[in-house]
């Protein structure tokens, strides 16, 4: 049952990367119709992460009254809403409070799926259930990469984000009718009873900040790495279909390695060797000749840990805590995303060089190691003090 629950969340996931995407494959047509620069663009991509960053924790909250199924029919509503907000809007303003309307579904989306996997799959291919769910991201991305870059090019920038409010809508159905909360889920305690300990709280943190930085370099390279193919002379559509290459093929990598670490352990070996990967991936995308190889590289390899990252989250939380526990964690996660798409737009601008924003998308991805490495300290040496004073 556990298995047909998480290809519905898959199947419903994929929404919120196929809206997300919508802005940053039209981002020429918006500079174009409405005289924006880069840094404005970057602007609208990251706004869509802004709600998380104010809302997280209150949606955390919302769990102890509202059912994770209502929760996650809401975030997809909004993802449609928010999308035909701003594929109706006269102007950046509209765009933008649409990108915030869609923002808040994909907090909500975020949040309550990924405790609705943890709870069906905790102690049971954790790991490997994680990072399937968390390919439904970068499989709705892929699919706008190609998808929304053509829509726009034949029809207009407006009707990428219509077609992607439709897929959301038909995703609200389906989990409403069709999904169920697993029989054995512990309940919540009522009031201030269930708080996060110290340890909780400094784990959290770790692995919002493993999970935030990874984020925000892969949107880093989706925003800004076509622009780096177009330098070297392949057309628009070109660039995104060799970038869109690494997206297609994280899903089954990234599946490949959640089974890796559930059956072998060694998380931060395999980490590191990735995150090497994905540092070299970006380095060759600015070679002539290179792009294949490197998206390539990238989706097999730099980008196949990502549902052992997101697993932390799971790892640093008990069960009665788990809704507000991932609020932080996702509030950690959103102040990256936030910051990272008008930080890397204003780089382009600045230098005017496509590579700029790339170098920041490695410096994110090289800090993911650190972050997993404390991560672990802090667990095993809160183990230790436990192990002492059973014994004393």
């Amino acid at each position: 049952m556990r298995w047909r629950i998480l290809a519905l969340l898959f199947l419903a996931r994929i929404g919120t990367g196929f809206q997300f995407q919508t802005l940053a494959s039209v981002g020429d047509s918006l500079t174009i119709a409405f005289g924006l620069d880069y840094a404005s663009v970057g602007l609208l991509i990251g706004i869509f992460m802004a709600p998380g960053l104010i809302l997280a924790l209150p949606a955390g909250y919302l769990g102890r009254l509202i059912s994770d199924r209502e929760m996650a029919v809401l975030g997809l509503m909004a993802l449609t809403v928010g999308g035909l907000v701003s594929g109706l809007a006269g102007g950046s303003t509209g765009i933008g409070a649409g990108r915030v309307v869609a923002g808040i579904g994909f907090l909500i989306i975020n949040l309550y799926l990924t405790k609705m996997v943890v709870d069906w799959f905790e102690g049971h291919e954790i790991a490997t259930a994680m990072s399937i769910l968390v390919m439904s991201w970068p499989f709705g991305i892929a699919m706008g990469q190609v998808g929304h870059v053509w829509l726009g090019e034949v029809y207009g920038w407006r009707v990428p984000f219509h077609i992607a409010s439709a897929y959301c809508l038909l995703a609200a159905a389906a989990v409403y009718l069709f999904y169920r909360a697993p029989g054995d889920l512990p309940t919540a305690k009522p009031g201030g009873a269930a708080r996060l300990t110290r340890q909780e709280w400094r784990l959290v943190f770790c692995a919002g900040g493993a999970w935030g930085a990874f984020n925000a370099a892969y949107v880093t390279y989706l925003s800004f790495g076509p622009k780096v193919l177009e330098d070297l002379g392949q057309t628009a559509i070109a660039a995104a279909a060799v970038i869109s290459i690494a997206s297609w093929l994280m899903i089954g990598s990234g599946a490949l390695c959640g089974q890796i670490v559930d059956r072998f352990g060694r998380r931060n070996l395999v980490l590191s060797v990735c995150m090497t990967g994905a540092v070299i991936a970006l380095w060759l995308l600015s070679y002539p000749g290179a792009g294949l190889t490197a998206s390539l590289l990238f989706g097999l390899i730099g980008m196949a840990p990502a549902g052992v990252i997101m697993a932390l989250a799971g790892l640093a939380l008990r069960s009665e805590v788990r809704a507000f526990g991932m609020g932080v964690f996702f509030t950690i996660y959103y102040a990256f995303m936030l910051a990272t798409p008008p930080t890397a737009g204003a780089i382009l601008d600045a230098t005017g060089q496509p590579q700029g924003p790339i170098w920041l998308a490695m410096v994110l991805f090289a800090s993911v190691v650190p972050f997993a490495v404390a991560f672990k300290f802090i667990r095993e040496d809160y183990g230790m003090v436990l192990r002492k004073a059973g014994s004393s």
